[in-house]
């Protein structure tokens, strides 16, 4: 068999399996006349807790078995076979496991020389029809033929739970890169904000240049806008494309080179940057000097951001724009007809607010225990007007509109984690779809 034909097969025994999870999970078998394998009287008390960690699917089952009750762990496999094959066998985790529910009895198990009782589930084929028929849909989602019959309160009600599942997501990048810093908040809130500065098409090179420039270089000249620029400009390596150049590029470049010599920098490689498809309001040079205006209006940033409980004060420490040069310029060298300050705006606000402020805000609140940081944060996105690109236009094409971008946020979820990877087992949405029977409860289909 080929390589790419095992794999197939082995997501789609993977993707069985998830759905068995998701049938045990809600409910959706036979529950009437249940029997082990080896025929003894069955009956689910509890299914327990579904387990997203390695280990058995399901914690703190109870099932009777005949006249003793049983507390412990569920496996569920499409074949008991699957329970050797998946090394269960030689793992302890799995040696609490009280049943083993299966589609198939193709195997019988053993754990510690003693048979495991097995169940072979049975449920309405309504359930996997339309799961299969999710799986095949080639739409913008899954359930866009469907999405319509159902009241957008159901989304709504789920966003708090996306919201709060992108933060946590977020949450784990911010403690990466503060492990990184040795938990230094300030230069880590320092290195993820100038990230941001790159808006997507040039956030890497943005963070290979915070990384070059430690926080407390840039901090022993805060009040130097001039010494600022010279030590980003020299750092992103834009400094080195010409050797001829106007009166502030080659002053920027001399004050760089004695910097550069003082701290023994090393800077990054002026290709990186990305102009091509960008409007020039976004260009590198243009977001680089207005981070280097930031740095020199705001003296200890992340403190103050700490402190700020209203959106309008928080919008004020963003007011910058770029130095004077940029009002006629793009780039070096080039003078532009447009002549005008390089204000950061909105856009640019949201974004940094949403991807940095916010996430920082709430991680600093979970690290410390203050709830009341963490409220602030997801305040601050319900206030902010909805974000507008392709994903949210889609979703208010299908019916579902924003009104902040707190649910711009959880539709962006929804979309790239749940409907982009067909997690519809796990979305609220294609549960119910899924679910939809004529012979609900305990009367399925399947006899």
């Amino acid at each position: 068999m080929l390589l790419k034909d095992i794999s197939k097969a082995v997501n789609r025994e993977q993707m069985k399996e998830e759905f068995l999870q998701f049938i045990w999970k809600q409910g959706l078998f036979r529950k009437t006349d249940l029997k082990t394998i080896d025929g003894k009287p069955l009956e689910i008390i509890s299914t327990g807790q579904f387990n997203t960690d390695s280990g058995p699917d399901f914690f703190n089952a109870r099932i009777r078995i005949g006249e003793t009750i049983w507390a412990g762990n569920v496996e569920i496999h499409q074949k008991s076979s699957h329970w050797y094959r998946h090394h269960h066998n030689n793992d302890a985790s799995y040696d609490n496991v009280i049943l083993h529910v299966v589609e198939l009895n193709d195997s019988p198990v053993l754990v510690k020389s003693q048979a495991l009782p097995t169940l072979e589930i049975s449920y309405p084929p309504d359930i996997l029809n339309n799961y299969e028929q999710l799986l095949r849909s080639v739409r913008w989602i899954a359930c866009e033929e469907r999405i319509s019959e159902y009241d957008p309160f159901l989304i709504r009600f789920w966003f708090s739970a996306l919201m709060i599942e992108r933060l946590q997501a977020k949450t784990e990048d911010i403690l990466v890169v503060l492990e990184q810093n040795q938990n230094n908040w300030n230069e880590t809130f320092y290195q993820l904000l100038a990230r941001n500065f790159g808006m997507k098409t040039n956030t890497l090179p943005f963070e290979l240049l915070a990384k070059s420039l430690p926080l407390h270089i840039l901090s022993k000249h805060k009040n130097d806008l001039f010494q600022i620029e010279a030590l980003l400009f020299g750092q992103s390596g834009l400094l080195n494309e010409t050797l001829l150049g106007d009166d502030y590029f080659l002053s920027l470049r001399k004050e760089y080179s004695y910097l550069y010599q003082k701290y023994g920098l090393a800077g990054i490689e002026s290709h990186l940057w990305k102009f091509m498809r960008l409007r020039p309001i976004n260009f590198p040079t243009v977001r680089i000097a207005q981070l280097a205006m930031l740095i020199h209006h705001s003296s200890a940033l992340f403190s103050r951001i700490l402190e700020t409980e209203s959106l309008e004060e928080l919008r004020k420490l963003f007011e910058v724009s770029a130095s004077g040069y940029w009002d006629n310029h793009y780039r070096f060298n080039k003078v532009s007809n447009d002549n005008h300050s390089k204000t950061l705006g909105e856009t640019a606000f949201n974004n940094l607010l949403v991807n940095t402020v916010v996430p920082f805000l709430f991680v600093y609140g979970e690290q410390h225990l203050d709830q009341a940081m963490k409220d602030r944060a997801l305040q601050f996105l319900e206030k902010l007007s909805p974000e507008s690109n392709q994903i949210i236009r889609k979703w208010s094409e299908l019916g579902i509109d924003s009104q902040s971008a707190f649910e711009t946020q959880a539709l962006l979820q929804l979309k790239n984690k749940y409907c982009e990877l067909k997690k519809c087992l796990n979305c609220q949405l294609g549960a119910k779809i899924i679910s939809s029977v004529n012979s609900p409860g305990n009367e399925p289909a399947v006899q």
